[in-house]
C-alpha cells in the first residue's frame, strides 16, 4: 500500500488548496452589492459585484456586442465608463484608438466591477435581447456555407438591414464552456419573427463546427441581438457592393428591404466573387431579382473557373472586375458609394480600387468579418 501514499498525500493537498483559494476568492472578491448607472440615470442596476462588466449587464438583460463571448478577443464590447476604474488593461489597448482611452473607452468583458460605477451605452442597445429561437430550416448552399433559419415564435425582432445578431453555441464535445459568434442577418427586416443566417463553416471553428455538424432542424438556440451599424445610405448615390462567400448576407438583406420598401431611385451594382462554380449560390434568386428590377445589376465572377464549370462570365479577381466596370460601364464621374462585407484583406484591396477610381473613403462603408 505504500505505493498509494504519494498519489494520495498530492490529491490532499491539491484538495485542501483549492478549498483555500475558492475560499480566498470568496472573501476577497466579495464586493457585495454594486449600482450601475447606465447613461447618466436612464437606467441604474443593482447587482452583486465581483463579476465582469459585460456579464453584470448581461443578467439585467443588457447585451453589448461580443463576438467572442467576453473573452478579449474581439474588441466589440465597448462602453464608456465615467467612473475612474484604474488604467487601460494590456488586454484592452490593442482594441482601442488613442482616441477613444483618452475618452475612457473600456472593454466591459475586462472591466470587474468591484463598486458603484457609471457607463455610457449607445441607446439602441436597450432594445438589444436574447431570444430562445427554434431551427426552422437548415439548407446546404454550398459544399462549406449553411443557410439557417430561426423561428422567434411569439417574439419579434426590429433590425434595419445589414445588421447582425450573436448565436449562442452551447457546450459541446470538448469544447466546455458557451461560444458566442457573430453573423450578418440575410433576412428580411419586414420578416419580423425569423432570423435568416448564412454560415461557413471555418475549420476548427468552435460556432460554425456545431452549426455544420450539431444543429439540427427543431433545436433550440440563443440569438442576442440586433447589433451594428451597416447600414444602405439614405443618398441617391449609385451603390457598388462587393463580397464574396457568406458575405453575400447583409446584401441579400439589403436589396430585399429596397424592393420591399420601393426603393427604385438609384443603381445598385452587385460584385459576387468566388473561386469556381461550387462556390457560388442564390444564382436564381439574384438573376431573378436582376431581372425584375432594372436599378439592380448582378455581376458574379469566378477567379479559378473550372473546365466543368462551363463558366462564360466574368473571370478574374473581383478587384480587377470591379475596377473594369467603374471605368468601362459604370463611369467613375458618377455619383458612388461602396459598400464591402469580407475579409480584412479583401475590403482593403477593394477600398484602394474605390479611391483610386475617385471615392471618397467617407463614401465607403464596410463589414469586416475574419
Amino acid at each position: 500500500m505504500s505505493f498509494l501514499i504519494a498519489p494520495l498525500t498530492i490529491a490532499c493537498i491539491s484538495g485542501v488548496l483549492a478549498a483555500l483559494i475558492a475560499l480566498i476568492d470568496k472573501v476577497v472578491n466579495n464586493y457585495g452589492e454594486c449600482k450601475i448607472d447606465i447613461n447618466e440615470g436612464t437606467k441604474v442596476e443593482t447587482v452583486n459585484g465581483g463579476d465582469h462588466l459585460l456579464s453584470l449587464l448581461s443578467t439585467k438583460g443588457i447585451f453589448l456586442p461580443s463576438a467572442c463571448g467576453g473573452k478579449g478577443s474581439c474588441g466589440a464590447c465597448k462602453c464608456q465608463v465615467t467612473t475612474d476604474v484604474g488604467p487601460h488593461l494590456p488586454t484592452e489597448t490593442p482594441y482601442l484608438t488613442k482616441e477613444e482611452m483618452a475618452d475612457n473607452v473600456r472593454l466591459a468583458c475586462q472591466i470587474k466591477v468591484k463598486s458603484d460605477l457609471s457607463i455610457h451605452i449607445p441607446e439602441e442597445l436597450f432594445n438589444v435581447k436574447q431570444f430562445n429561437a427554434t431551427v426552422l430550416s437548415i439548407k446546404d448552399l454550398t459544399y462549406d456555407i449553411k443557410e439557417v433559419v430561426f423561428d422567434l415564435g411569439e417574439e419579434s425582432i426590429t433590425f434595419h438591414s445589414g445588421m447582425y445578431v450573436q448565436i449562442v453555441v452551447p457546450p459541446y464535445a470538448k469544447v466546455k464552456g458557451s461560444t458566442q459568434r457573430a453573423y450578418s442577418m440575410s433576412s428580411r427586416p419586414l420578416d419580423h419573427n425569423k432570423v435568416e443566417l448564412l454560415i461557413r463553416l471555418v475549420p476548427g471553428g468552435i460556432a460554425t463546427t456545431y452549426v455544420h455538424e450539431n444543429l439540427k432542424e427543431g433545436d433550440k438556440m440563443g440569438l442576442i441581438g440586433p447589433f451594428g451599424d451597416f447600414r444602405r445610405s439614405s443618398t441617391d448615390s449609385i451603390m457598388l457592393c462587393v463580397a464574396g462567400g457568406s458575405g453575400m448576407a447583409p446584401f441579400k438583406s439589403i436589396l430585399h428591404d429596397m424592393i420591399d420598401s420601393n426603393v427604385t431611385n438609384r443603381d445598385v451594382w452587385y460584385f459576387f466573387g468566388a473561386r469556381s462554380l461550387r462556390d457560388m449560390f442564390y444564382m436564381d434568386e439574384m438573376r431573378a431579382l436582376e431581372k425584375e428590377n432594372s436599378w439592380f445589376h448582378f455581376v458574379p465572377a469566378l477567379s479559378e473557373p473550372m473546365e466543368e464549370d462551363n463558366w462564360t462570365g466574368e473571370t478574374g479577381l473581383i478587384t480587377d472586375v470591379l475596377d473594369r466596370f467603374i471605368k468601362d460601364s459604370i463611369g467613375v464621374e458618377k455619383d458612388l458609394e461602396g459598400y464591402l462585407c469580407g475579409s480584412p484583406g479583401m475590403i482593403n484591396a477593394c477600398n484602394n480600387v474605390m479611391t483610386n477610381n475617385g471615392i471618397p473613403i467617407e463614401k465607403i462603408y464596410y463589414d469586416s468579418f475574419a
